[in-house]
């Protein structure tokens, strides 16, 4: 059988919706659609930031940025979940009315104490707002609801003010420090994070920045800041934020920084930041508490989405009258590693298993050359493992069409794991020079467990024990439902080989 065309291409490393994964329209029943089965994508419609869960009652309640049309100004969705695997819309939470400005990302707390004064247990949200209408004057506005999340109400007159109409002030992620009593903010801007302290939601105190800017990873999106206990039982605070990191061949992705909040700044315990993911479609990402064990677990989502891209048109615009899905939702540790350094380690939310309709085993296989497994889906898990001894380069394609000229490789070459999505462009829809992304591996490593989680439109790779994720967009057509798996220049097994459809 011949070799698949595969191009090694090594970078350098460094409205209403009916948002659900799992009981979406019947449109995914139609052999022309190309809805996410196991996703949250919106019944129609662009789909953006998610804006971080707050957990009431039973249920963790997901705002995110809706609207009409692709890339125009939206309104806060409702979606809630109570395994973070299915998500129910819940209508507008945060609307956009003819009299309102576009609503912006933004993050909600739950009022416990009533600090703020709209009662106890009232949900409060900050939100980036363009006063008006000017895309350089973003300034931070409240909105508070009484009925548990589902209506909010606007506050007035921003609180948090734009102090240098600098284009980049925006998506106020806000924390309770227990330790000092007090609200913590992180607003993003450019090359940096600024943090704000306040008693009561409303007034609000500068205290310190944070500044990265060699080498250039651009503007911080999107901030996170959030306090866990690691692995071996110590306390660390982790300050995040998504970036445009390719300007430095780093990941367009979610930095991080794990370290220490005084109350007045943060320190961190390296100077350059790790990695959430490793792809070029995981933005915009929130964590939030696993309301089960909140001090040492974290769940955490990513728009599925570039801002090299983000405003075309995409194959669902047609297939199916929307544009865009959420990751899925990964579980958060923080591990201290051998050399005394902590990462955030991600593992699947571990309730999608609840949701698989069929698992498939297939026979172990060893390969020189390429093989087809004899299995066709589009909206699975596949998890196995490879093992080798010398080679040039190991892997599998998935979504293959049936002449073998279409499909998205993903494998290990010269240190680097890697995910190529170019053999599935569209020529309408291609992703142009960010075709592959890659991320560093032990370069002595002969061996390596993947869990890959393919889905109509995406494809996201887990490596090892999570500290190495890939998430992507891909441009498979409705067809391209084939596996393969290959070794160039040397034999490689591939075993304990797992398929885990979604219905």
């Amino acid at each position: 059988m011949p070799h698949l065309s595969r191009r090694v291409f090594l970078q350098s490393l460094g409205a209403t919706a009916i948002a659900t994964t799992l009981g979406i329209p019947s449109a995914a029943a139609d052999s022309t659609s190309l809805r996410a089965v196991y996703h949250l994508t919106p019944s129609s419609g662009w789909l953006s930031d998610p804006q971080r869960p707050i957990h009431l009652g039973s249920q963790d309640h997901l705002y995110y940025l809706h609207s009409g049309q692709d890339n125009a100004p939206g309104w806060w969705e409702h979606a809630t979940t109570t395994d973070q695997a299915a998500f129910t819309d819940q209508g507008a939470g945060i609307p956009l009315t003819s009299t309102d400005f576009p609503v912006w990302t933004g993050s909600s707390v739950i009022d416990t104490d009533n600090t703020a004064g709209f009662g106890a247990g009232a949900v409060v949200a900050l939100a980036t707002q363009p006063t008006g209408g000017d895309r350089y004057q973003q300034e931070q506005y409240l909105y508070y609801s009484t009925d548990g999340g589902y209506t909010f109400t606007a506050y007035g007159p921003p609180v948090i003010t734009n102090p240098d109409h600098n284009d980049w002030f925006r998506d106020p992620k806000i924390h309770w420090d227990t330790a000092r009593g007090e609200w913590v903010v992180v607003i993003g801007r450019q090359q940096a994070i600024w943090f704000y302290t306040s008693a009561d939601l409303i007034h609000w105190t500068y205290r310190s920045a944070f500044s990265y800017t060699s080498p250039n990873i651009g503007g911080f999106e999107c901030p996170d800041l959030f306090e866990m206990t690691a692995d071996d039982g110590t306390s660390h605070w982790v300050l995040g934020a998504s970036t445009q990191g390719d300007y430095s061949g780093q990941p367009d992705t979610y930095g991080y920084w794990v370290g220490h909040w005084d109350g007045t700044r943060y320190t961190t315990d390296g100077r350059d930041p790790q990695w959430l993911d490793w792809g070029w479609d995981w933005y915009a990402a929130v964590t939030w508490p696993n309301a089960a064990s909140p001090d040492t677990s974290r769940f955490a989502l990513g728009w599925m989405n570039n801002w090299h891209y983000a405003g075309r048109a995409v194959p669902t615009d047609a297939s199916d009258g929307y544009n865009g899905q959420m990751s899925i939702v990964r579980e958060l540790r923080l591990g201290r590693q051998s050399g005394g350094w902590y990462t955030l380690l991600s593992q699947p939310v571990a309730a999608l298993q609840n949701h698989v309709t069929r698992t498939i085993d297939l026979s172990d296989v060893t390969v020189n050359g390429t093989v087809d497994l004899p299995y066709h889906g589009s909206a699975y898990e596949l998890e196995l493992d490879i093992d080798w001894d010398q080679l040039d380069n190991v892997g599998l394609s998935v979504g293959k069409s049936a002449d073998g000229s279409r499909h998205t490789n993903i494998g290990v070459y010269q240190g680097s794991v890697y995910v190529d999505r170019r053999p599935s462009d569209q020529p309408a829809y291609s992703f142009g020079a960010y075709g592959q992304s890659n991320a560093p591996i032990d370069p002595a490593a002969r061996t390596v467990h993947l869990k890959i989680f393919v889905d109509k439109q995406s494809v996201e790779v887990y490596v090892n024990a999570g500290y190495t994720i890939l998430s992507n967009l891909v441009g498979f057509q409705p067809d391209d439902t084939g596996i393969c798996v290959y070794a160039d220049n040397g034999s490689a097994t591939f075993s304990r080989i797992t398929v885990r459809e979604f219905g």
